[in-house]
């Protein structure tokens, strides 16, 4: 018989470090992909998709290097005027060292791969590392032809590997929707925080995360039953350790716990060595992450420190110079577009353009100005609707609302009746990205809350915009509108406005 566990026909048990027994389970015969060489995996072997996802990005990385590095020197790119074996040896150099800084930078830690920003952080720091020492080297060895590396073919060669990155990652999401190539999950804490845990995993599987099961401080889930929303509860707080061992869970999610102090956690921790699982706490901090969260060792014992949100300062004019910048561009780029909806608009009769009074930053009333997609007496017909309304809170939704025109709801659909708000934009009265901006009848329900939704300029797009629009509740909506509040960055701006053109593209949940 093989030794090799991921061979045996049946399930093998050995001895573990605690003296328990260890059972090891087959692996189930995998599918290959449009690709070839990536394929997805039963979830009982995740280690074995997950090494094979590594080695993807690894052999992907080395041929991008590879494959630009040797058109540079074929095609005389690199600048060196010298015998070819002078170009060839430029060419070497720049691939080792660019080959070289990707693992000293980790930008190959599975635990990175296909989540996150810091996947792509790592990255450009590893290619900004070789450029730099491309450059030292070029500078103390007077090699002058070493420029057009530094500053043009090796961030060029980083394009290339934000881009294979990019693809990659898009294929495991495409994966992971169809519940392939997950990390099986055992939540613990009490029902509800479980409940609330495989909601979020449910909202977002691109994580990767499928909780598997539950471990509860009774050993049984709401009302003495034996699942919680679907997911078997295993057992107790104490058999914790025992139900990693016996199903394979890679991720042990903890929140929660009742009586669990740092030294139960610790002892958790220890007792999970030697296993493949993974421990992740919630510390409590609901939405907030990012820059604001910080650790702080004092005495050895780790501290999560939060700094302020911020919302003035260098920041602030940042953001708003890349606004009015962005939204100019925009306006000219979409001004043929701009003046046939205007004609379209006008066509159906009526105003073109549809003002609002909103409320925008520390509660200031201004007027947004959209294509009107209505017709014209839309807001005296509101009381009419008022018992067809399908939405949760202040909010008025109805996925067939009579009051929409022919060309209105084409513009709805693909939110070009939005457009017009590019004016409010380079006025200040809004922002790119933020919240979504409210009616004066809203925020007067508002509770302390949501009105921290009011501490930033609202948005024609945000977080809101790119995870469902209109298919949300109210309270999802103010969820999200919060955590863009606690975490704004840059950074994030610019994530939402790439993810806004896949979902305007898309269509969904407008209405």
């Amino acid at each position: 018989m093989s030794s090799n566990p991921e061979t045996v026909d049946g399930p093998q048990t050995s001895a573990s470090p605690t003296g328990g027994p260890i059972r090891r389970f087959p692996v189930v015969p995998m599918q290959r992909s449009v690709i070839g060489f990536a394929e997805s995996l039963d979830d009982r072997a995740p280690v074995r998709w997950q090494r094979r996802f590594a080695n993807l990005v690894l052999a992907t990385d080395l041929a991008i290097v590879a494959a630009t590095t040797t058109i540079a020197v074929l095609l005389g790119l690199t600048g060196v005027e010298a015998a070819d074996r002078a170009r060839l040896f430029c060419g070497l150099i720049a691939a080792a060292l660019l080959t070289a800084s990707l693992p000293l930078f980790r930008a190959w830690d599975p635990r990175m791969l296909g989540n996150g920003t810091a996947e792509f952080k790592r990255l450009m720091q590893a290619v900004g590392g070789a450029a730099v020492l491309l450059a030292l080297g070029g500078l103390a060895l007077m090699v002058s032809s070493v420029r057009v590396w530094v500053f043009f073919l090796v961030p060029l060669t980083g394009v290339f590997l934000v881009v294979g990155r990019y693809g990659l990652r898009k294929w495991l999401h495409h994966q992971r929707g169809k519940g392939r190539c997950q990390h099986p999950v055992l939540a613990v804490g009490t029902p509800e925080a479980i409940s609330d845990m495989v909601r979020r995993t449910c909202r977002d599987p691109y994580f990767g995360w499928q909780i598997k099961g539950a471990c509860t401080p009774t050993g049984r889930g709401e009302g003495d039953s034996d699942n919680i929303d679907g997911v078997p509860v295993v057992g107790d707080l104490d058999s914790i350790n025992n139900a990693v061992r016996t199903q394979g869970y890679r991720v042990v999610s903890v929140s929660q716990a009742p009586g669990w102090g740092p030294a139960r956690l610790h002892r958790l921790a220890w007792e999970l060595e030697g296993t493949d699982a993974e421990l992740a706490v919630d510390p409590g901090l609901m939405e907030i992450a990012g820059p604001r969260m910080h650790i702080t060792p004092v005495d050895g014992l780790p501290l999560l420190r939060l700094s302020k949100p911020r919302f003035t300062g260098v920041s602030r004019a940042m953001k708003t110079a890349m606004d009015r910048s962005v939204a100019g561009l925009l306006l000219l780029l979409s001004a043929p577009v701009f003046v046939a909806l205007a004609i379209a608009v006008r066509a159906d009769g009526g105003p073109v353009f549809f003002r609002q009074e909103r409320v925008g930053t520390n509660g200031r009333s201004f007027r947004m100005i959209k294509f009107r997609s209505m017709v014209v007496d839309a807001e005296a017909k509101l009381a009419e609707l008022a018992r067809a309304n399908e939405g949760a809170g202040p909010l008025f939704k109805m996925t067939h609302d009579p009051r929409i025109t022919t060309i209105g709801a084409m513009l709805r659909k693909y939110s070009l009746d939005e457009l017009p708000q590019l004016l409010n934009v380079l006025n200040g009265t809004m922002s790119l990205v933020g919240p979504r901006p409210p009616l004066p009848a809203e925020v007067a329900t508002y509770q302390d809350d949501a009105r921290r939704r009011l501490l930033v300029r609202p948005g024609m797009t945000g977080l809101w915009q790119v995870s469902g629009r209109s298919n949300l509740s109210w309270e999802e909506s103010v969820r999200l509108d919060l955590r863009y509040v606690e975490n704004w960055s840059m950074a994030l701006d610019l994530t939402i406005l790439w993810k806004t053109f896949g979902a305007v593209v898309r269509g969904r949940g407008a209405y």
